[in-house]
């Protein structure tokens, strides 16, 4: 009876400190470990081009943070996970970026997030096109391939606001599911940097 006793015991402390460690895992995900400075704190620094740099620097916390540079790799394979591991099982880029004919992103990538098998998941979840590839890049560098419409899809600094700002896969970077860190701040922070960051002229950092 006793034995019986200290077995129950053991296996609810078990079950406890599983229920714990998840739940805290969980909260973890869905919580972004800092938040992104304001445009207006930038106010201090008198020469514009020096605040402008100084504020797409406070932009790069959440350009270089995995949930954005596993999805801009330097070669043709996503990575994943806060360590940024290379993605399992192993996945191509493919011509359209959504993967190759036999093994399409949509195969296991869904329209949301599917939390019982930690999968992320967006209707349009691919990969970033190769002029896009930001993996091992300084923030300079990363600066200028997002200002360059020949590697950016064309777009202008103006239209920056809306692909960081709303646009709702990048917006899964803050809601990346669970055991996965999201991104710093919040999107709409993330779009007022890049707002303030195009009308002080736009400029890259030095390095």
């Amino acid at each position: 009876m006793t034995m019986k006793s200290d077995m129950r015991f053991r296996i609810i402390v078990s079950v406890s400190a599983l229920a714990t460690s998840m739940l805290s895992g969980y909260a973890a995900s869905q919580t972004a470990s800092y938040t992104l400075a304001s445009p207006q704190s930038f106010t201090s620094i008198a020469d514009t081009e020096v605040r402008s740099a100084a504020m797409f620097t406070e932009l790069g916390k959440v350009l270089t943070h995995p949930r954005c540079v596993n999805c801009h790799p330097a070669g043709d394979r996503p990575r994943q996970g806060d360590e940024s591991r290379l993605h399992q099982p192993p996945v191509g880029r493919g011509l359209d970026g959504h993967g190759t004919n036999t093994m399409r992103c949509s195969i296991c990538h869904q329209k949301a997030n599917f939390e019982p098998g930690r999968v992320p998941g967006h209707p349009e979840w691919h990969i970033a096109p190769r002029e896009m590839a930001w993996e091992g890049k300084t923030l300079a560098e990363i600066c200028a391939q997002i200002k360059d419409p020949a590697r950016n899809g064309g777009r202008k600094v103006e239209d920056l606001i809306q692909h960081i700002g709303t646009d709702t896969l990048v917006g899964w970077a803050w809601q990346p599911g669970f055991g996965r860190s999201p991104a710093p701040g919040t999107q709409k922070e993330a779009g007022a940097l890049v707002d303030a960051w195009g009308k002080t002229g736009a400029v890259c950092p030095t390095r």
